[in-house]
């Protein structure tokens, strides 16, 4: 056998063994199997190695997730929980029984009671709502963004931070490693010297040595002694005021909460706190009684990479498979996995009123490309399909029937539900879904409806380039 044959073998037989390790490690993922293999035999030793730094499964350590129970069970101490179907509120969801049963049987945490959600529009309302509680603060600040950067705004809220923190006030802020990787020491160092705690979640290099590059914490959270919350879909930067000349107007939305609900949110700082920092606080103390009126009732869904922890997927899918008359769903991103594709083509294809808004302007024209890749199959379901065109729309809502809605921080893309820290709200109250409406029903008239003739008759090259970007999309 000549050495060249000897060879050949040799990078045969490599070549083999990487797409079936990629096989074995990722066969219970048909899409991320896809994805991985064409890369890997594209590309056979690079694309490899990124799998292996990429593709290893999220896994936490027992110590966190017994701290995780621990806070929990604070939390349902101090809250009050719907039991029954008939007692959330609703005479839509009153009678459906069984999805009751899954989102109480599938989420970690319970329907709560007492709540009271604002629904907030855009960033300036956001942002002006959370810098008026966090000046009442008077016992601490817990703050957990994907993205903080150091820019006007930025520095606003910094200018907020050390002043509460040199009254007194704990103050502590949690911050993606990719997300806020622009994020300068000169800023973090102006908060700590004040006497705000900072940590960094996976922190780049940490993250690549330990293969947890892919996994990133997308959450927004603030609470405000133990009292408000905030979350939804707007991190802290000057482009969710739409100062970004590329994107212009960006269009939002994010929740304010008041309740039950806010030991949940404050159950998940508590918990990316003791991953990031390496302190576990005690729950309790930072989970007084409150004084919220309210009556709304609200499930809080957390959502993380790993096996079985795809929360906001599940109810997702049980929500759209019980719709009866309309599923209104607005995101920046559209990568959904075959059982989401499969549940709004249903829903469609049974007379349900399905639309869905995606930008018209993109920040990125890879992840458009993609998005783009899954509309006729929507279309030829008879999904309505709008791309929004009065600016950026970043808003992560999904309306069903007058039944529920979610608003949150995950966008209906692979990388958001299975891959991300997320976190999302399922309400249930008609004045709040009624609002939610009212705002998407704004939106379509900014909004340009797709056709599917139209849509079918684009160029060619962009044809094949979605068809290329479509089988990477779940890594996007």
């Amino acid at each position: 056998m000549t050495t060249w044959c000897i060879w050949f073998i040799a990078v045969l037989i490599i070549y083999i063994v990487q797409l079936a390790i990629v096989f074995m490690m990722e066969h219970r993922r048909p899409a991320q199997l896809t994805a991985w293999l064409l890369i890997v035999f594209i590309c056979p030793i690079v694309g490899f190695i990124a799998y292996l730094v990429l593709g290893k499964d999220f896994t936490r350590r027992r110590r966190i997730e017994r701290y995780k129970q621990e806070v929990i069970r604070s939390a349902n101490q101090m809250s009050q929980k719907v039991t029954e179907a008939k007692d959330i509120g609703n005479s839509q969801l009153a009678i459906k029984d069984k999805l009751y049963a899954m989102l109480t049987g599938l989420v970690p945490f319970p329907i709560t009671r007492n709540n009271e959600a604002v629904v907030l529009t855009n960033g300036h309302k956001t942002y002006e709502a959370i810098l008026k509680q966090l000046e009442h603060a008077s016992h601490h600040i817990h703050m957990d963004y994907y993205t903080l950067r150091d820019d006007e705004i930025g520095t606003r809220f910094m200018e907020v931070l050390t002043r509460k923190a040199r009254e007194g006030v704990e103050v502590r802020v949690v911050y993606d490693g990719i997300g806020s990787m622009q994020l300068g020491e000169a800023y973090l160092n102006k908060l700590r010297l004040a006497g705000v705690k900072t940590s960094c979640f996976l922190p780049p290099r940490i993250a690549f040595y330990d293969r947890k590059l892919n996994y990133r914490n997308h959450r927004k959270i603030v609470v405000v002694d133990g009292q408000v919350g905030f979350f939804g879909g707007i991190n802290i930067g000057d482009e969710y005021l739409g100062k970004d000349p590329k994107l212009g107007f960006w269009r939002d939305t994010h929740l304010q909460m008041k309740g039950d609900s806010v030991y949940y949110l404050q159950e998940l700082f508590l918990n990316d706190w003791a991953f990031a920092a390496k302190e576990e606080l005690d729950g309790k103390a930072y989970m007084p009684r409150h004084r919220c009126e309210g009556d709304e009732r609200v499930l809080i869904v957390p959502s993380k990479p790993g096996q079985h922890e795809h929360k906001i997927e599940e109810v997702m899918f049980a929500a759209i498979t019980a719709a009866s008359s309309r599923i209104y769903i607005t995101t920046p991103y559209f990568i959904p996995d075959p059982s989401l594709v499969m549940g709004l083509r249903t829903a469609a294809l049974s007379g349900v009123d399905v639309r869905l808004i995606i930008p018209g302007i993109a920040d990125s024209k890879l992840v458009l490309l993609a998005t783009l890749s899954y509309i006729q199959e929507m279309l030829e379901a008879g999904v309505k399909v709008y791309r929004y065109e009065k600016g950026f729309v970043h808003a992560k809502v999904m309306i069903v029937d007058r039944m529920l809605a979610t608003v949150g921080s995950a966008n209906v893309d692979m990388r958001s539900l299975l891959c991300n820290f997320e976190l999302s709200a399922v309400l249930f109250d008609e004045g709040t879904i009624d609002r939610l409406e009212a705002d998407f029903m704004e939106d379509l008239q900014h909004s340009r409806e797709l056709d599917l003739p139209t849509f079918m008759n684009r160029p060619k090259g962009q044809k094949a380039a979605e068809s290329l970007i479509h089988m990477l999309s779940p890594l996007l």
